[in-house]
């Protein structure tokens, strides 16, 4: 009887803890996706940036044509 006790109390321990490893798992791939997503973000504004500057870089030169 005892015996069957702590048997239960390692399974449930063993699930609690695969429940755990699972959650931070979960986590950890979350916070990939955020980390890449910011990652765009910041390329995306570095291309309008280096956009922007060819677009002015242009302008000067028609400008200076004139």
């Amino acid at each position: 009887m005892e015996e069957r006790k702590e048997e239960r109390m390692e399974e449930r321990m063993e699930e609690r803890m695969e429940e755990r490893k699972e959650e931070r798992k979960e986590e950890r791939m979350e916070e990939r996706m955020e980390e890449r997503k910011e990652e765009r973000m910041e390329e995306r504004k570095e291309e309008r940036m280096e956009e922007r500057m060819e677009e002015r870089k242009e302008e000067r030169k028609e400008n200076d044509q004139r």
